[in-house]
């Protein structure tokens, strides 16, 4: 019989810089108020382990400027397995009262081990621009470099302000959401908030599908 192991880390922030405890890490996050207001805390979750890990879900404890507890909130990683050596971004996204009032917060972090998946998911090609309206516009071409057709193909951008913290993540399927063995399909990730991308130093793409994990090196763009 398998037994599913199950892991809790706490990560306590003092303002917004990190403390991490044992081999997974959150990492590079801020908050910041979005183009329609809403309050956004964002970062990432390095997984420094020699498994995978999946059902990672981040627990965001909301603070006032008394660092009084308001509310704890629950958000998960856009990336759904965390391969080894690998990253995957969150976004928690705030639109009431409680937005208004937080000044801070705390995170936990909590994760199970997932079994292997092979890692045949590849970006091989993207470009950086912005449209008609400045929204910011990251294209590209996923690649199936599996032995069988992957399905509900996912691809999640994470783009970074010139300090390197977390700007404002994105996660989309390519239509269709499937990919064949040995093929490729075009994206498109569009990034509405103009002021949080208005400095955007640096990116990076990984894909995923039921099936496969994204390749061990992905991309990094400018």
């Amino acid at each position: 019989m398998n037994v599913e192991k199950i892991f809790i880390i706490i990560v306590i922030f003092a303002g917004i810089t990190p403390l991490a405890f044992g081999e997974v890490l959150i990492q590079n996050d801020q908050k910041y108020i979005g183009d329609d207001g809403s309050l956004h805390i964002v970062g990432e979750i390095k997984n420094n382990l020699e498994s995978p890990l999946n059902q990672i879900n981040v627990h965001v404890t909301l603070l006032d400027e008394n660092n009084y507890i308001i509310q704890t909130k629950q958000t998960s990683s856009l990336v759904n397995v965390i391969m080894p050596g690998m990253k995957g971004p969150f976004d928690l996204v705030l639109t009431n009262d409680e937005a208004k009032k937080t000044k801070s917060y705390s995170l936990k972090l909590d994760y199970k081990i997932s079994p292997p998946k092979n890692q045949v998911i590849d970006i091989i090609e993207s470009e950086l621009s912005r449209d008609n309206y400045n929204n910011l516009m990251i294209t590209g071409t996923v690649s199936n470099k599996g032995d069988i057709t992957a399905n509900t193909i996912a691809v999640i951008a994470t783009l970074y302000d010139k300090d390197g913290n977390v700007a404002a993540v994105s996660r989309v399927h390519p239509e269709p959401d499937y990919l064949r063995a040995e093929s490729n399909a075009f994206f498109v990730i569009v990034i509405p908030d103009k002021i949080q991308t208005s400095g955007i130093n640096e990116y990076t793409l990984i894909a995923e599908s039921e099936e496969y994990a994204a390749v061990p090196e992905f991309p990094v763009g400018t």
